[in-house]
């Protein structure tokens, strides 16, 4: 029985090597790459400059506490564990569909007895006989099949369950750079609205105190009554803003636990390290190594490898399919004889089917999966522009956000300067509570101002950072 099953497996290997893989070979798509980005400050075409979608989440936030909540969320994030699952997902649909390549084989045994009534006996045999009329049979049988891959259809499969494998994977990784951004971004924004609680709290204290002031004036006769209303509607102002501020902060909080995987609750945090201002230059790299970083580019391009996999999937169900199957074991009536080696049998059979008449199932599904690999190159052409569009947009918004931040702290300055010589003018009974009133209101919008200009700068920061595709990197 071996040497027959021997020559029948050794005649299918040749058949599968001298086999060729029908359907084109993936090349990548031809990509219209500026030489470097739209807005930024200095193009460097030095290949070995590093970009700052190359650096570490923990190296470009700095903040302790924004270090904390990342790793918790990258830790316990729900969309980071749907990710995860879905690449264990894909792995095991590479091995169903990897395991088309092989030869199936199956074992079993059976065991048989029959037992006679002794009147059918009889009738079957000669009253004199000495046959039994109990019957035993038992046996081993050993089966095997295997649909030869000559065309490649197996083998175009697993190509392009590979190719979705790892696309799940860059869709990981992109997942875990958005969680990383969608962090950081609460993070900014939940510290500037402390900061605009405090500016808020601090202008309240500041004027309880002039309201103060403008009270004991009136009382001695060198204030008006109007001078203490006017007081008044500042505080109001101040005081009104401060529960509105507080409602914001808690449901921010709310937002960064559900991002961590919490239920709502706070944040608790330490002093902040994000208001500093950030380098004047960060190095944007080569336009070109944004299609090796970004998750989404790869993922797109692992889409389109697929889809052209699935060309030479639909290719070889044109050509003839090759299937050989083969069976052998060992049957007895008796036990002992199970195991003499006299008892063994083996057949072996081969198969070949060619698609005839489909009504144009098999051709139209060749052209539909052309069709669907040319939707995915147009997919990965424009995946790659709004790529670019997107690292643009993050450094001119940065660079404008930049010189924005700097106008309002100038402006905030002189507002400062301008109030404080309102109450000094004031106190000196050279002008009226009308100008306190002014400058005051001034002031106070131009730190609200200041405190989201410094939130607008670190956020294009948290996008040039995702945009250049940083984010993913242990």
């Amino acid at each position: 029985m071996k040497r027959p099953y021997f020559i029948l497996c050794a005649a299918a290997s040749m058949l599968c090597i001298a086999g060729c893989m029908v359907g084109p070979r993936y090349q990548r798509p031809a990509t219209d790459a500026p030489q470097t980005f739209r807005g930024a400050a200095a193009p460097d075409l030095d290949p070995n400059t590093s970009s700052l979608g190359d650096e570490k989440w923990a190296e470009v936030f700095r903040d302790p506490t924004l270090q904390q909540l990342i790793r918790e969320a990258l830790a316990n994030n729900y969309d980071v564990k749907i990710a995860a699952q879905r690449v264990l997902e894909q792995q095991d649909q590479v091995g169903i569909t990897r395991a088309q390549q092989f030869p199936t084989l199956n074992g079993g045994g059976s065991y048989t007895a029959i037992g006679l009534p002794s009147g059918l006996a009889k009738s079957l045999y000669s009253a004199n006989s000495k046959r039994a009329s109990t019957y035993y049979a038992g046996g081993f049988t050993l089966s095997a099949a295997w649909n030869l891959d000559f065309w490649g259809l197996y083998r175009r499969q697993t190509e392009a369950a590979r190719a979705q494998l790892l696309a799940t994977e860059w869709g990981g990784r992109m997942t875990i750079s958005t969680v990383v951004e969608n962090v950081a971004t609460a993070y900014i924004q939940l510290r500037t609205l402390d900061s605009e609680l405090e500016i808020t709290r601090n202008t309240l204290e500041a004027r309880k105190q002039s309201l103060q002031l403008t009270e004991t004036l009136e009382q001695g006769g060198s204030g008006t009554l109007a001078d203490v209303r006017q007081a008044e509607q500042l505080l109001y102002t101040a005081a009104a803003a401060i529960p509105d501020f507080e409602r914001q902060i808690e449901q921010q909080e709310n937002s960064i636990s559900i991002l961590l995987g919490r239920n709502p609750g706070p944040i608790l945090r330490g002093a902040s390290e994000m208001n500093w201002p950030p380098p004047q230059q960060i190095p944007a790299g080569i336009p070109s190594e944004l299609l090796e970083r970004r998750p989404d580019i790869q993922q797109a391009e692992a889409e389109l490898v697929a889809a052209n996999a699935n060309v030479g999937v639909a290719k070889a169900q044109l050509f003839p399919q090759i299937s050989l199957s083969g069976e052998g074991g060992i049957a007895s009536s008796q036990l002992k004889g199970l195991g003499d080696g006299k008892n063994l049998y083996w057949f072996a059979s081969g198969s070949l089917t060619q698609p005839i008449f489909d009504a144009g199932r098999l051709r139209n599904n060749l052209r539909l999966s052309e069709a669907q690999k040319q939707e995915e190159v147009f997919a990965y052409q424009r995946t790659i522009k709004q790529a670019f569009q997107s690292v643009s947009d993050s450094l001119i918004g940065l660079e404008k956000f930049r010189e924005f931040r700097e106008q309002e702290a100038k402006l905030t300055a002189s507002a400062e300067d301008a109030t404080r010589l309102a109450r000094l003018r004031y106190n000196g009974g050279s002008t009226s509570y009308l100008e306190v009133l002014t400058n005051d209101t001034n002031y106070y919008s131009a730190q609200l101002n200041l405190a989201v200009a410094k939130e607008d700068e670190a956020l294009s920061i948290v996008q040039l950072y995702s945009a250049l595709g940083g984010g993913w990197q242990e």
